[in-house]
């Protein structure tokens, strides 16, 4: 979970579909008459979490009055969270805020007219499919979806519904995420051959609530909502507190932080995926009880499907067990680097002209080049406390859902992100290399290397 101390490091440096047909078609009309005008639009929020207080309502409320937005209702299945959202909710805003058991409560509410979904990893997708089948449009945190059913269940009701959902991997609407793919789109970067990404803490306490393990009964929560289409298994407090730790609920480390990475990679290549997954770890210092690694790293195969003779590999590492090395995302080509820890590109790496002589060849060596802000840029965010890449994506999600436009991480953008994620727990879960079947929209576990690469 994730607190305001944390939000650099967190980032850089967070159901059911059958809803009657009539609410939604009376619903849908009723929000499509406000979006263009000046009205305001009434958000509501799904699941009162840490990525919720401390960065998403922050960077909503840093824009909201421009926009003409506010927040007006919550949704919480547990009582202690529900009446602790409301009062700080009401304290950040000003006004009075609706509280709903429930999400099916909250849509039956006439002053909702969008949400945004900040619940446990594995129900995103379903509680995304709630909202836009409600003829809601949607903030989705990340992960989209951990199986490959919910991912295409809410990119088919997504598409169905035409609301405008984004997803929150939000260095996709950053600034100098931004300038790194239009540097590479441009060509100059030179064919990508290899990726590094790391993803290194060292806080045992943030995936662990013990206090707030403790202070949760049954009585006051509703399971069987919480569980949405999992298997039904008797209340467990630390699964619903704590399930980063245990799967089916997330697999840790590759929902919380590879997906971030990863979908990078899909952006800056437009591949929709990766050809193969292989990965290796275990649990190496946190015997506490989990189930999810402590540790891993996964190797992943990228280039055109359709020719397995080009390509680049992916190497991406995480541990939750000594944090040296923080996060970082180097691409590189044979000119050279682009560096997004730094915000450098440079010709670290590249072709020196004294090898290049040895073969009959020029020097590749890329020129220095900044992706940080120009000096003297004022930055609204980061004078108000708010993280950057996400409020520039909250107000994104605004000004698309005004202008009914597609966001910048759009659903098919988290569709791709998610296939990368279940190709990486299948690996983890089977030791066995994973590829895609493209005319199931399925993982492949014990999937064969193309002999012509």
């Amino acid at each position: 979970m994730t607190t305001a101390k944390n939000s650099r490091r967190t980032f850089l440096k967070a159901a059911g579909a059958g809803l009657a047909g009539a609410a939604l078609g009376s619903r849908a009309s009723s929000y499509a008459s406000i979006i263009g005008a000046n009205d305001r639009v009434r958000v509501g929020v799904v699941g009162f979490s840490d990525r919720l207080r401390y960065a998403l309502v922050p960077a909503f409320q840093l824009q909201a009055k421009e926009l003409n937005f506010e927040l007006a209702a919550l949704s919480d299945i547990w009582r202690q969270r529900r009446e602790e959202g409301i009062t700080h909710l009401q304290y950040v805003t000003g006004r009075t805020i609706a509280a709903a058991r429930n999400n099916e409560e909250l849509y039956d509410r006439k002053d909702v007219d969008a949400v945004i979904v900040a619940t446990a990893d594995f129900q995103h997708a379903q509680h995304g499919v709630q909202a836009v089948t409600a003829g809601r449009d949607a903030y989705i945190e990340k992960p989209l979806a951990n199986t490959m059913a919910d991912a295409r269940a809410i990119r088919e009701a997504v598409r169905n519904t035409g609301k405008i959902v984004q997803i929150g991997t939000q260095r996709r609407s950053a600034a100098n995420y931004q300038r790194a793919y239009e540097f590479m789109r441009s060509g100059q970067f030179g064919d990508i051959v290899s990726v590094e990404m790391t993803w290194n803490v060292n806080q045992p306490g943030r995936w662990r609530r013990p206090n707030l393990v403790a202070s949760l009964r049954e009585e006051d929560v509703d399971w069987k909502r919480f569980l949405v289409n999992r298997p039904s298994v008797p209340f467990d407090p630390r699964k619903y507190v704590e399930f980063r730790l245990f799967w089916p609920y997330s697999s840790g480390i590759p929902d919380q932080w590879m997906v971030h990475q990863i979908d990078t990679v899909h952006w800056f290549t437009g591949l929709p995926r990766p050809r193969s997954v292989v990965a290796n770890g275990g649990i190496y210092l946190w015997h506490d009880g989990r189930k999810n690694w402590d540790t891993m790293t996964a190797v992943f195969d990228y280039g055109p499907l359709d020719d397995p003779s080009k390509g680049f590999q992916v190497v991406y590492s995480s541990r939750q067990t000594n944090a040296a090395g923080d996060v970082k995302e180097i691409y590189y080509s044979n000119g050279g680097s682009l560096d997004l820890d730094k915000n450098r590109i440079s010709s670290e790496g590249g072709l020196e002209d004294k090898y290049a002589k040895e073969i009959g060849m020029k020097p590749n060596l890329l020129s220095e080049r900044s992706l940080a802000e120009a000096p003297g840029a004022i930055d609204k965010s980061a004078s108000a406390g708010v993280d950057e890449a996400t409020s520039a994506n909250m107000r994104n999600w605004m000004e698309c859902v005004r202008g009914r436009k597609t966001p910048n991480a759009n659903i098919e953008a988290g569709y791709s992100h998610s296939i990368a994620l279940c190709m990486t727990i299948a690996a983890i879960q089977s030791g066995q290399r994973v590829g895609f079947d493209d005319a199931k929209q399925e993982v492949i576990v014990g999937a064969q290397k193309d002999p012509k690469k």
